[in-house]
């Protein structure tokens, strides 16, 4: 085994589904030794046809006890990665690293009674695996994920979210979560109307969850894309909601993978 076959292992694709045009999961095997906390992220390989490796930071959709892994990608036109993933089918092969990275994961947080989990686009993908955990549930008593799209026909894993405190082992806790999804562009029965920032910013996301957002209760987990990141802790920053650090706890954390 070579140095570099060390540091992944090779995994099949076991499905790809088109969402959108340009949205789509993918769902591989997952080798024994994979260990990741929920909230986490892998880098992912895909080989081209010159044979040189394109590598990306991806957040695992599935729950650590899964027996597969799952991510949620979007297609960047003319993109060096994600033209190379989309292409996959079942049966291709997809280089997994051995190690998973990132810090998306509740153990920022040594207190706290509502979390909230903001996310735009694929960004939902670590929260999916948090809520698929039993952690989130003992530890939080309300749990507001808030989804954001451009068009409601982005709004990913909508029978997931729905089924989520169905199942037999989530279903004492079914009163916790609430899911607040908005889209932008257009307006939706259903959903809010606005970027989460404008939504914060004007005091709907707080009306439409029920719930405020303070430093003393709120704890909440940003992911997606950087500039929603930079103008979400900017807000709450003036809440006095400041990022969770190891040598300082906090009430906001973030994935930094870009």
């Amino acid at each position: 085994m070579t140095a570099s076959a060390l540091k992944y292992t090779r995994q099949t694709i076991l499905e790809v589904k088109s969402l959108t045009p340009g949205l789509f999961t993918l769902r591989t095997t997952r080798d024994p030794g994979f260990r990741f906390r929920a909230g986490q992220f892998a880098r992912l390989g895909v080989t081209k046809a010159d044979g040189s490796v394109v590598w990306r930071a991806y957040s695992m959709v599935s729950s650590p006890f899964d027996e597969h892994l799952e991510f949620f990608s979007i297609v960047v036109p003319g993109g060096e990665f994600t033209s190379e993933l989309s292409r996959l089918r079942e049966g291709d092969s997809l280089l997994v690293d051995r190690q998973a990275f990132g810090y998306l994961t509740l153990d920022r947080f040594s207190d706290g009674r509502d979390l909230w989990l903001l996310a735009t686009g694929t960004g939902i993908a670590p929260f999916l695996s948090i809520l698929q955990d039993f952690e989130v549930w003992e530890k939080f008593q309300c749990i507001k994920l808030v989804y954001s799209v451009r068009e409601a026909r982005e709004l990913a894993y909508q029978d997931l979210i729905a089924g989520l405190t169905e199942r037999e082992h989530f279903s004492d806790y079914a009163g916790k979560l609430q899911f607040i999804p908005t889209v932008t562009r257009e307006k939706h029965p259903g959903a809010l109307h606005g970027r989460i920032t404008q939504l914060i910013d004007n005091g709907d996301l707080e009306k439409a969850a029920g719930l405020e957002l303070t430093p003393e209760h709120s704890r909440v987990l940003l992911c997606g894309n950087p500039q929603m990141i930079d103008d979400t802790r900017q807000l709450l920053k003036q809440r006095g909601m400041q990022l969770s650090l190891s040598r300082r706890p906090g009430q906001v954390a973030v994935e930094n993978y870009w």
